[in-house]
């Protein structure tokens, strides 16, 4: 899994069949520090997350292994969004205090 930011929404009008009604969003994926990466993604939302929150990427065989639902033809897909990340006692995020 990866921590990303969630910068925007990808639309499509035309897609695979099994991915009608799904989600797609623009994802920055974040170091350990919380600083962005020069590395963008588009995944999947299977939570419903919004832009500017920090989110948990499943990448691979596992992001298209949802349950209860047909397997999709997907590379990453956005199984969390993140409430709090500390890192050796040091607060790195809180979703509560994010403008």
């Amino acid at each position: 899994m990866h921590i990303a930011k969630v910068r925007g929404t990808v639309v499509s009008t035309q897609k695979e069949p099994s991915l009608r009604g799904v989600k797609f969003l623009l994802l920055q994926l974040l170091d350990e520090q919380g600083q962005p990466l020069q590395e963008f993604e588009v995944a999947a939302d299977n939570v419903g997350a919004g832009v500017d929150e920090w989110v948990l990427v499943s990448r691979g065989s596992a992001a298209r292994q949802v349950p209860g639902s047909e397997q999709r033809p997907v590379d990453a897909a956005v199984i969390a969004i993140i409430d709090t990340v500390s890192v050796d006692n040091r607060s790195l995020y809180n979703k509560g205090t994010q403008y």
